[in-house]
C-alpha cells in the first residue's frame, strides 16, 4: 500500500527546512566550505556536477569521437633552445588557456631530429608512435630523465596569457605515463583537476577565458564567442598553417587524427561535458570517509558483493562533494554574504526560526525568488553601506534526496520520537546505479549528521535493458507495450518475469515480450488452472483440513510444508529470485504431478482430494501473494470467501505436516518419470504405448518400492525394475576441470586429476567430490554418462542413478496402444459434443478390418474409460469419424 495521506515531497516548506537544517549542522562541524576546483562542468545547464553524478548511469559515459593532435611548444633558453616539447591532447580548445606541461621524473625522454630538421622532445617509449612523422630510426641526439628536464621553460602555443606568473614551464607530475600520447602533458590548469593541483603546487594561478556557457571570452580573442568544441577546428586549422595567433610562438602540429573514447555526459540533457574551474560549496566528504566505511559494515546488501565492491570501493575513494549548483529551482543554499568585501560576513541559517529572527519575516516559500529577498544591514559594517545578500546557488538535487530520511517527517522540528525509532530505514531498493546516487548521499549525510548508517537492508538490482539490449528509452521505443502487455498478459506476468529474473541479484534484464509470456506459461496459467480445476470438479466448497492418507495428498502437503520454509528462508534474506524458482518448482509438482495423477479421484468427487486441493491452494495463495499479488488475490478469496490474502496472516512453521523423506521419495519418483519420459520422446514411442519394462538403478532402491505401480501406471510400462546395480548399466565419467579449480586449490588440482583418471572420485550427497586429497566444488568437475545401451538410457540428476527404458513393442502391446489412442480421441468427442464429464453414454463403433480384433480384444478397457454403458461394433448412424478410419456414434444415455 501507498501512503499517499502521508507522503512527502522535497518541494514542500517542511522538508527544505529540514535540508537547510542539514545544511547548517555541515556547517557548525566544519564539514562544509566554499572552494574552487575544477568540476565536471555541463555548459547547457550552466552548473557543475559532482563526481558520483558521472557514475550513476552506465550511459553517461558515451562513446564519443575527439580530435586528437600533437603539438611541438618551442623550447625558449637553455641547451635546448629551440627544440620542441612534444604535447598530446584530445581537447585543443584548452590549448590557448596552455600554463605548463608535465613530465614523469623517472620517464626516459629523447631529443630527436625531425624530417622536417625540427627537434623535437619526446618519451622514449613513445618513439615507435610517430614512426610516421619521425622516422622508423630518429637519430637521438641526446638522452635525459624527466628530472633533467624540470624547470625547463617554452613559449606557450598561444600569446594570449603570455605574462601569467610562474607559467610556460615544465612540472613533475606522478601521473603521467607513456601509454599513450607523447609521455609529456599538456596542463591547462583551469580545465583538467590534475592539472589544477600540480600548477597550484607551483604558484601557477590558473586563467579561464571560458564562459558559463561554454564559449570563450574576449581573452582570446581569436575565438571569441565560439563554443569551445566549434573552436576545436579553427584552432587546429591555425596551427596546422601557422597563421594568426597560434604562429606568434612557432608552435608546431605534428599529427592531427581522430580519436574514439569514452567520454562523460550530463545526466540531465546528455549534452558532452567539459572540466572547468568554479567556485562551488563542498561537504568535506575526505574528512569522515573512512568512518563511513566503517558504518557500510552494519548494513546487510543484496547482492552481498556489493557492500565491499562497488560501493565499498566507492566509498575508499570518496572525494569532497559539490553541492552548490548554478540552478534557479530548488532547495536554497542558506548562506548569506556582505555584498562588500571590506566588511566580509557569512551568515547560515538553519530554520525558519532564524531566518525571522534576523529577517523580521517568517518565510512560507523558501523557493527563489522570494528566498532572495531577504537582505539586512551587515552587523559588521560600522558605515551601514554593505547588505547580506544570498548567494544565488541552489543545492545538487541529490542533497535533497539524501536529506529524505529526516526531511520526510520535518526533523527535528517535528516528530523527534518517530524519527529516533525510525531511523535508520528497515529497507531500500534502487538500481546498482544509486550505489553512486541516493545510497551514497543518503549514506554520506547520514554518517555526518548522526554517525549511523542511513538504511539497514539494501537491494541493488541491475539495470532493465530493452530488446535491443540497450538501456530502456522512450525515445527509442525499444520496449514491449506496457499496456499491450497488461491487457494480454496481465501485471502479474510482468512483475513475475522482472522478480524471477537475475536483476534482483545484481545482474542486468532484457525486457522481451517471449520472457513475459514464459513466466504466464511456466507459474500463473498453472495455478489458475489449479484453481479452475477444482471448482470445476468440487460439488461444494472444499474444507480446510490435512489428514488425507493418500499418499499424493500427503505428499503434496508435505511439499507445501517446504515450500512454507523454503520460501520464508528466501524472502527473509531478500533472495526474491530465489523464491520465485522455489514456487515454480511447487507449482510445477502441483499441477503436472498431483492434479494430473489425481484427475480420476475428482471425477469421483473424492473428499480428499476435494479437500487437500482446497487446503493448498488457500496456503499457496497466502504464500505467493508477495510475488503474484492479484492472481493470488483471486484464488484465495475464491476458495476462502474472505475480504483479502494481503489482510491475512503468513502461514506458521507448524501449520502444515512435515514428511521430508516422502518429499525426497515422491521428488526421486517424478524424476525417474521425467527421464523415462525423454527417453520416450526421444524414441518416439507414443506415451499410450505400453512398454515392456524399466529399469531403475539407483543407490537404496527399496525407498522407491511403495511407488513401483505409480511409476508404471504414469509411464505406461508392465513392469518396473528396482536394483542397486548401477554399474551393470552404466557409468559416469568424471573430469576435473582445472581451470576453475585450479585458482583455488593449487596443485592440489593435478593429485585431483590423477584421482579421478584411477576412478577413485567419489560423489558425496552435497554435490561435491572427493578426488584425491581434496574436494571439489559442483562448478570444478563434470560428469558424463557412459551408458552399456546410449539409446535406452538416460542419467538422473546429480548422478544419482540411470533408467533404463525396455523399448520392445511386441503386437499386443501395439493393440492395447491403438486402444489407448481411441480413448484419447473419444474423449475429445465427448467433450466436444458438450457432454459433461459424469455422463454415461452408448457407443456405435465401426473399426478396419486391420484393427477390429484389437478393437474387440480391448472392448472393455474402452467402455470403461469412455463411461459406455452400451458398446456395439456396426455402422454408426450420423457416425463421426475420429482416426485411423474408426467411425463412432456415442449417444448420452
Amino acid at each position: 500500500w501507498v501512503d499517499f495521506d502521508n507522503d512527502y515531497k522535497t518541494l514542500d516548506l517542511s522538508f527544505m527546512e529540514s535540508v537547510i537544517w542539514a545544511f547548517k549542522q555541515l556547517w557548525d562541524k566544519g564539514l562544509a566550505y566554499e572552494g574552487n576546483r575544477v568540476l565536471p562542468y555541463c555548459w547547457n545547464d550552466e552548473t557543475p556536477l559532482s563526481s558520483h553524478e558521472l557514475r550513476m548511469d552506465d550511459d553517461v559515459y558515451q562513446s564519443r569521437q575527439d580530435p586528437a593532435i600533437t603539438v611541438g611548444f618551442r623550447i625558449a633558453g637553455g641547451p635546448l633552445d629551440g627544440a620542441h616539447l612534444l604535447v598530446w591532447t584530445t581537447t585543443p580548445w584548452t590549448l590557448p588557456s596552455n600554463q605548463a606541461v608535465a613530465v614523469g621524473p623517472d620517464v626516459t625522454y629523447v631529443l630527436v631530429q625531425g624530417s622536417d630538421d625540427r627537434r623535437y622532445v619526446l618519451a622514449r617509449a613513445r618513439l615507435a608512435a610517430y614512426a610516421r612523422e619521425l622516422g622508423e630510426e630518429p637519430e637521438i641526439l641526446a638522452t635525459y630523465s624527466g628530472d633533467d628536464l624540470l624547470g625547463i621553460h617554452y613559449l606557450p602555443p598561444f600569446p594570449y596569457f603570455a605574462d601569467a606568473p610562474n607559467s610556460f614551464q615544465v612540472l613533475p607530475a606522478d601521473f603521467v605515463s607513456t601509454d599513450d600520447g607523447t609521455g609529456i602533458v599538456h596542463m591547462s590548469p583551469a580545465y583538467g583537476e590534475d592539472d589544477m593541483l600540480t600548477a597550484q603546487a607551483a604558484g601557477i594561478e590558473a586563467v579561464t577565458p571560458v564562459d558559463s556557457k561554454g564559449r570563450f571570452d574576449a581573452t582570446v580573442p581569436d575565438y571569441v564567442g565560439q563554443h569551445v568544441f566549434d573552436a576545436n577546428p579553427q584552432i587546429i586549422r591555425d596551427l596546422k598553417n601557422g597563421v594568426g595567433s597560434a604562429a606568434v610562438n612557432g608552435a608546431v602540429l605534428l599529427r592531427h587524427e581522430t580519436y574514439e573514447h569514452s567520454y562523460p555526459h550530463c545526466w540531465r540533457c546528455r549534452s558532452p561535458l567539459i572540466y572547468r574551474a568554479v567556485s562551488s560549496w563542498f561537504i568535506k566528504v575526505s574528512e569522515f570517509r573512512d568512518r563511513m566505511v566503517e558504518l557500510n559494515q552494519q548494513i546487510t546488501w543484496y547482492p552481498e558483493h556489493v557492500k565491499d565492491g562497488q560501493f565499498g570501493k566507492w566509498l575508499q575513494g570518496a572525494r569532497d562533494w559539490s553541492i552548490s549548483r548554478n540552478r534557479y529551482w530548488g532547495s536554497p543554499i542558506p548562506v548569506w554574504k556582505s555584498d562588500d568585501p571590506a566588511y566580509p560576513r557569512i551568515d547560515v541559517y538553519g530554520s525558519l526560526d532564524e531566518l525571522e529572527r534576523d529577517f523580521g519575516v517568517r518565510p512560507t516559500d523558501l523557493h527563489r525568488p522570494y528566498i532572495d529577498e531577504l537582505t539586512r544591514p551587515n552587523p559588521d559594517d560600522p558605515t551601514g553601506n554593505s547588505t547580506m545578500r544570498r548567494i544565488e546557488d541552489v543545492f545538487d538535487v541529490w542533497f535533497d534526496s539524501g536529506s529524505m530520511p529526516y526531511a520526510q517527517v520535518h526533523y527535528p522540528f517535528e516528530n523527534q520520537s518517530w524519527y529516533e525509532t525510525h531511523f535508520p530505514g528497515d529497507f531500500i531498493v534502487e538500481y546498482i546505479g544509486q550505489t553512486r546516487g541516493w545510497f551514497y548521499t543518503l549514506h554520506v549525510l547520514a554518517t555526518a549528521l548522526f554517525d549511523r548508517p542511513a538504511f539497514k537492508t539494501c537491494v541493488s538490482h541491475g539495470i532493465v535493458l530493452g530488446n535491443d539490449g540497450q538501456k530502456m528509452s522512450k525515445s527509442l521505443r525499444n520496449y514491449p507495450d506496457v499496456t499491450e502487455v497488461f491487457d494480454r498478459d496481465g501485471s502479474d506476468a510482468m512483475r513475475w518475469f522482472l522478480m524471477a529474473s537475475p536483476i534482483l541479484r545484481g545482474g542486468n534484464l532484457i525486457v522481451t515480450e517471449q520472457g513475459i509470456r514464459e513466466g504466464a506459461r511456466q507459474v500463473l496459467l498453472p495455478l489458475w488452472n489449479a484453481y479452475t480445476f477444482l471448482a470445476l470438479y468440487a460439488p461444494k466448497k472444499g474444507t480446510w483440513r490435512t489428514d488425507s492418507n493418500h499418499v499424493l495428498d500427503r505428499y503434496i502437503l508435505a511439499k507445501l510444508a517446504a515450500l512454507r520454509d523454503d520460501l520464508t528462508a528466501s524472502l527473509d534474506v531478500c533472495d526474491i529470485s530465489g523464491a520465485c524458482d522455489q514456487l515454480r518448482q511447487f507449482t510445477e509438482a502441483l499441477t503436472n504431478w498431483y492434479v494430473r495423477r489425481s484427475r480420476s479421484r475428482f471425477w469421483e468427487e473424492d473428499p480428499d482430494a476435494i479437500d487437500t486441493l482446497h487446503t493448498v491452494l488457500e496456503v499457496t495463495g497466502r504464500l505467493a501473494a508477495p510475488l503474484l499479488p492479484l492472481i493470488a488475490e483471486v484464488i484465495w478469496r475464491g476458495v476462502t470467501g474472505e475480504r483479502s490474502v494481503h489482510l491475512t496472516d503468513w502461514p506458521e512453521a507448524d501449520l502444515l505436516p512435515k514428511d521430508p523423506q516422502l518429499v525426497a521419495d515422491m521428488d526421486l519418483v517424478r524424476e525417474v518419470a521425467s527421464a523415462g519420459s525423454s527417453l520416450r520422446k526421444a524414441k518416439k514411442l507414443r506415451v499410450r504405448l505400453p512398454l515392456p519394462k524399466l529399469t531403475v538403478a539407483v543407490d537404496n532402491p527399496q525407498r522407491l518400492e511403495p511407488y513401483r505401480e505409480l511409476i508404471a501406471d504414469e509411464l505406461n510400462v508392465k513392469n518396473v525394475e528396482l536394483t542397486d546395480d548401477i554399474a551393470a548399466y552404466g557409468r559416469f565419467d568424471l573430469t576435473v576441470n582445472a581451470r576453475e579449480a585450479g585458482p583455488r586449490i593449487g596443485k592440489d588440482v593435478q593429485a585431483a586429476i590423477k584421482a579421478v583418471k584411477a576412478g577413485e572420485g567419489v560423489l558425496n550427497p552435497d554435490g561435491t567430490l572427493t578426488a584425491g586429497p581434496t574436494i571439489l566444488l559442483p562448478n570444478e568437475f563434470s560428469s558424463r554418462l557412459v551408458a552399456a545401451d546410449p539409446e535406452f538410457t538416460a542419467a538422473l540428476p546429480e548422478g544419482i542413478g540411470l533408467v533404463v527404458l525396455d523399448g520392445t513393442v511386441t503386437p499386443e502391446l501395439e493393440a492395447e496402444g491403438w486402444a489407448k489412442d481411441r480413448i484419447r480421441e473419444l474423449q475429445e468427442l465427448r467433450k466436444s459434443t458438450g457432454l459433461d464429464v459424469s455422463d454415461r453414454i452408448s457407443v456405435v463403433m465401426s473399426v478396419p478390418s486391420a484393427h477390429e480384433g484389437w478393437a474387440r480384444t480391448h472392448r472393455e478397457l474402452i467402455a470403461g474409460e469412455i463411461l459406455a454403458t452400451s458398446f456395439e461394433f456396426g455402422e454408426p448412424v450420423h457416425g463421426s469419424e475420429i482416426g485411423d478410419g474408426v467411425r463412432v456414434s456415442i449417444v448420452k444415455v
